[in-house]
């Protein structure tokens, strides 16, 4: 068990944003699957609100790393203060990614890479290519690389490796 599992609030969609996480997951090969379904009892209905049988957390793991999704109620949103990575060493993985993960997501919400998934939790789609163009700040060709990325939604690896290279 790890020691530090990032724990998702969701108002009463937990179990179905987990199972959707592990599919996108799975269908591109990435180690991904279900965990265990712990349910609200009786004890605590007064607190919690939630009726008896329904899902309190759904546990999945996604690349050796665990979440725990929490059916916690309208309390809490997300935003984009937190964010999930998702290293892409192709274009057709950063391709599959952004389309999954913005189905049913928030359009306005999508810059650099950055995208907003349909339960509103953020994700970035990080091609690794990218990240070697953009490690020297005070080349000329970073910085070329770094305006063609700023004026992307999702990234194009061949397109910021064409303004690095651009003499």
């Amino acid at each position: 068990m790890h020691k530090i599992v990032p724990c998702l609030w969701f108002d009463n969609q937990a179990e179905e944003a987990a199972q959707y996480y592990v599919s996108i997951f799975a269908a591109r090969g990435r180690k991904a699957k279900m965990g265990r379904i712990a349910r609200y009892g009786k004890a605590g209905f007064e607190i919690h609100g939630r009726p008896e049988g329904s899902v309190m957390i759904a546990e999945f793991e996604i690349e050796g790393q665990s979440y725990t999704a929490l059916n916690g109620g309208p309390y809490f949103k997300f935003n984009e203060a937190i964010s999930f990575q998702v290293m892409c060493d192709t274009q057709e993985d950063v391709n599959y990614f952004w389309e999954k993960l913005t189905a049913g997501g928030d359009p306005k919400a999508q810059q650099c890479g950055w995208l907003k998934d349909k339960f509103g939790l953020s994700w970035q789609i990080v091609p690794t290519a990218i990240t070697e163009l953009l490690s020297d700040h005070r080349s000329e060709a970073s910085q070329r690389a770094m305006n063609a990325v700023l004026n992307m939604k999702k990234p194009d690896i061949a397109a910021v490796k064409k303004a690095y290279d651009k003499k």
